[in-house]
C-alpha cells in the first residue's frame, strides 16, 4: 500500500490531482455546507460538483480556446474519479458528501482538468457522491469493497434520476467519466440506456480509465468511428510495452476489453503518431501542450511512447492512468463536438422524415 500511495504522489506531479495538497487545503475553506443525514440531496446545488445553475470549475475554458463556438445543445453527466485517497482515511469505506477537503480536491482537479473537456456543446452536471476510498480497489475484503461501491453507485443513480426528472426534458445526453466514475457510468448505461427509450438520447459515453469488458454491454457498441453516436469510448493509457499486473491477469483470463483510440477514434491497432494529437492540458490549465503523446491499441489498453511536455524527463512512471483524458484533451474536446453535430444531423433527418 505504501508503494501505491508513493505512486499516486508521483502521478500528481503530472496533472495536479494529487499535487499541492496545501492548495486544496486553502480551497477547502470555501466549502462550509453540512448535511444532517449524510445522504446527498440533489435539490441542493452544494451537492453538485458541477451544475449549470452555478459557477464552477467545469465552466472553465483554456485561454487559447475561448473564441471557439459554444452552445448548450446537449447535457453532459460527468462522474468524477476517486479523489478520496489520503492514506489516513484508508479505514473509511466511503467519503462523506460534505468533506470540505475532498470536495475542494474534486472541484479543482478532475472537474477543472477533465470535466471541462466536455463543456463546448453541453451543460455539465457532475454530482458529488459518497465515492469509495481508493484502498477499496486493492482490499482483500472484497465483500466490504463491493458494499462500498454499491453505496457510491446508489448516490450516482439517485443523482441521475434527479437530473432526468428535473433537467433533461428530452435533451441529448453525453455520459463522461474517469476511473471509478467510469465504472459507475457502465452501470448507468446497463440500467438506464440499454434496450430502453433513453438509448435514443445517448450521443455517446466516454467511460475512460476503467476496463470496458465485451460482455458488459449487449446493445451499446464501442465507438469505432469519429462520428459514431450511441456508442461508448473507453481506454486506459500506459507506456508502450508496459502492462500492470491487473491487465496481465485480464489477458491471462482471456478477457475481451474494448478500446477506442482517442486520436483516430477507431478500434484497430494502427499506430497513430503524436503529430495528430492536438494537445494536452496539464496543471497549467490555460496552456496547451502540443503533440504530447501518440496512441496505439494493444493488449486491451492504449499504448503511448513516453509523453513529451516540459520537465517530462523527470516523469518516470509507466502508468499514465491519471492522464487518460488530459493527454488527449483537445482531441476529446473536438470529438465531443463532432458527435454532438452528428446526433443533431440525425435528429434533423428523422424529423424531416
Amino acid at each position: 500500500m505504501t508503494h501505491f500511495y508513493r505512486f499516486l504522489v508521483l502521478l500528481g506531479a503530472f496533472i495536479g490531482i494529487q499535487a499541492c495538497s496545501d492548495k486544496y487545503q486553502t480551497y477547502s475553506k470555501r466549502y462550509t455546507f453540512r448535511t444532517d443525514t449524510g445522504v446527498p440531496d440533489y435539490s441542493n446545488l452544494d451537492h453538485w460538483a458541477a451544475h449549470p445553475w452555478k459557477k464552477d470549475p467545469a465552466d472553465s475554458i483554456p485561454a487559447p480556446l475561448r473564441k471557439e463556438e459554444r452552445d448548450t445543445i446537449a447535457d453532459v453527466f460527468f462522474i468524477h474519479p476517486t479523489t478520496f485517497t489520503d492514506k489516513e482515511d484508508v479505514a473509511k469505506a466511503n467519503a462523506t458528501i460534505d468533506d470540505p477537503y475532498v470536495n475542494a480536491k474534486t472541484d479543482y482537479s478532475t472537474i477543472l482538468l477533465q470535466a471541462s473537456a466536455f463543456n463546448q456543446y453541453g451543460r455539465v452536471f457532475a454530482p458529488r457522491y459518497r465515492q469509495v476510498h481508493i484502498g477499496n480497489f486493492y482490499s482483500a475484503d472484497t465483500v466490504a469493497a463491493s458494499r462500498a461501491l454499491a453505496l457510491a453507485y446508489q448516490d450516482v443513480r439517485t443523482a441521475f434520476l434527479y437530473y432526468l426528472e428535473h433537467y433533461n426534458n428530452g435533451r441529448p445526453i453525453l455520459l463522461a467519466a474517469h476511473s471509478q466514475g467510469a465504472l459507475h457510468t457502465i452501470w448507468l448505461l446497463k440500467e438506464f440506456f440499454e434496450g430502453k427509450p433513453l438509448q435514443n438520447q445517448l450521443v455517446a459515453a466516454y467511460a475512460v480509465g476503467w476496463p470496458l469488458q465485451l460482455k458488459a454491454l449487449s446493445s451499446i457498441p464501442i465507438c469505432a468511428t469519429p462520428e459514431q453516436i450511441g456508442c461508448v469510448c473507453s481506454w486506459r493509457t500506459f507506456k508502450t510495452g508496459y502492462l500492470t499486473p491487473g491487465v496481465t491477469k485480464e489477458n491471462a483470463r482471456g478477457d475481451s476489453v474494448l478500446v477506442t483510440n482517442p486520436i483516430s477514434w477507431t478500434t484497430d491497432n494502427t499506430f497513430v503518431g503524436r503529430t495528430r494529437n492536438k494537445g494536452a492540458i496539464l496543471t497549467k490549465f490555460n496552456k496547451i501542450f502540443p503533440t504530447p503523446a501518440d496512441a496505439q491499441i494493444s493488449n486491451g489498453v492504449l499504448f503511448t511512447q513516453k509523453p513529451t511536455f516540459p520537465w517530462s524527463f523527470l516523469y518516470k512512471t509507466n502508468n499514465y492512468h491519471i492522464g487518460d483524458i488530459n493527454l488527449y484533451y483537445i482531441n476529446v474536446r473536438e470529438n465531443v463536438a463532432m458527435r454532438v453535430h452528428a446526433f443533431q444531423q440525425r435528429k434533423q433527418i428523422l424529423n424531416e422524415d
